[in-house]
């Protein structure tokens, strides 16, 4: 395993800044359990945003791309917005709700049909009056002759024309785009741009995942509570670091198959599942005091599984210098743990500080690097050819293994075929043997090779 030198970071405003990319941002917002997340889903046509009938579901700011008529927009979903918060998690999230609000071209007001106006209504009415932003009106839940006939009481509200849809049912969704199109300039060259380098944050809940991806951005970008499992969606962030676009996955908490329950959290696990399918490179945030759980190695093997690059980041090291614990002591019982990714990049960073933020963003810039490299066939069967004089394969009782040929496949992760008499018969020592080889000579690290050994005949 490879690790990393300690470096110190101070997070803050200014150090990384979201890219602009002339986009607009639509802002849903509402009280609690209007449907937000339903339109949210609507509009991008996925379930992107958890839809449950619990309110207060959506913790966090959730952020995708609307594609209509060669036309884009980026919309949030945010949680259900409380203008009396109780409790230090509520007002985090009507924090959230009001940084949405904040960074939003337009805001998509959604307001309940079936029940119809309510003083939250009203009072976020106010809110989104004051703020100077324009507002998109919309009764929700619109899907019958006599609903459709109590949206215009909503008129009380000063916002202009309520809109009626139904999320759920996907009825009003095109005029409602084209509404919202037209309150923006055309754009004649909407070229989509490259997310570049996709990072996700992963670990058991509570380690600290959403604090570091607020350090990463230097503003409070998800909600962090003391309360495990705070967030619950995938959070997909755009950022510059070192002028490369980089985007940044943070993901709920992830319990072990037998300690998922029902609902939310199974949902959320699931999301996060997903969200290192989509990445490049996973980060998996450890504890210091606590650094090599059954949940840890858990969560590792579905980055292995997923054939992602992998830095296992030992966060609260602030901590643990209060406390005299050792880096080696930590670097040795994590290494005994991981065995089964001894390619892994292994460091201690501090999210609650900013030590070794920048260092590990530097790591996963250089293992992305990593697993895009194309070696040159020349240099590859050499590599290949010395290892093989210096240990030929084992005899299988009277069968000899003999590799005629490698060959690089694909990128992302590098993957090499080798051409053998007798596939079956490689052992798995004898391929552990070419994989260290490879990532010797080559520098292979923070990330898996894939090896395929196909029958095949000496040309």
């Amino acid at each position: 395993m490879k690790t990393a030198s300690k470096t110190s970071l101070s997070p803050g405003p200014g150090l990384w800044k979201f890219p602009s990319s002339g986009v607009p941002l639509v802002a849903i917002v509402g009280r609690p359990n209007v449907g937000k997340s339903t339109l949210f889903n609507r509009l991008i046509r996925e379930r992107r945003s958890i839809v449950a009938d619990e309110p207060g579901t959506t913790r966090d700011r959730v952020f995708a791309s609307v594609s209509w008529d060669d036309r884009a927009f980026n919309v949030v979903d945010t949680a259900g917005l409380d203008l009396e918060p109780q409790g230090d998690l509520r007002k985090h999230i009507t924090g959230q709700v009001s940084v949405a609000i904040e960074e939003a071209d337009l805001v998509l007001f959604l307001v309940d049909a079936k029940e119809g106006l309510t003083s939250t209504d009203e009072d976020i009415a106010d809110l989104l009056r004051r703020s100077g932003k324009a507002v998109v009106l919309a009764a929700n839940k619109s899907d019958s002759a006599a609903r459709i006939s109590l949206v215009p009481e909503f008129y009380r509200l000063g916002l202009g024309e309520p809109l009626p849809i139904s999320a759920y049912h996907g009825l009003g969704i095109d005029p409602l785009i084209s509404h919202i199109l037209e309150l923006f300039p055309e754009s004649p060259e909407q070229v989509e741009e490259e997310l570049g380098l996709k990072i996700a944050i992963v670990g058991r809940p509570n380690v600290g995942k959403s604090m570091l991806l607020n350090a990463i951005l230097g503003q409070e970008r998800s909600v962090v509570s003391e309360t495990p499992g705070t967030t619950r969606d995938s959070l997909d962030t755009p950022f510059n670091f070192q002028g490369q676009r980089m985007v940044l996955i943070d993901t709920a908490g992830i319990r072990r198959r037998g300690h998922i329950s029902q609902g939310i959290e199974r949902y959320s696990s699931l999301r996060a599942i997903t969200s290192i399918q989509n990445a490049d490179v996973a980060v998996l945030v450890l504890e210091a005091f606590d650094p090599a759980t059954n949940q840890d190695t858990h969560i590792a093997s579905f980055v292995t599984e997923a054939c992602k690059g992998i830095i296992l980041a030992v966060n609260k090291w602030d901590l643990a210098e209060q406390q005299s614990l050792k880096w080696e002591d930590v670097l040795q019982q994590v290494k005994a743990r991981f065995k089964f990714v001894p390619y892994a990049s292994i460091m201690r960073l501090s999210a609650k500080t900013g030590e070794g933020v920048k260092r590990m963003l530097e790591e996963a810039r250089a293992i992305y690097a990593i697993r895009k490299v194309r070696v040159p066939k020349t240099q590859l069967s050499k590599v290949v050819g010395d290892a093989l004089a210096l240990h030929r394969p084992p005899i299988r009782g009277t069968r000899r293994v003999n590799i005629y040929q490698v060959s690089q496949t694909e990128e992302e992760p590098p993957t090499f075929v080798f051409t053998t008499n007798e596939p079956e018969l490689v052992h798995f020592s004898y391929r552990r043997y070419l994989e260290n080889t490879l990532r010797e000579s080559i520098g292979f690290w923070g990330t898996p090779i894939r090896m395929i050994f196909q029958r095949g005949t000496k040309r």
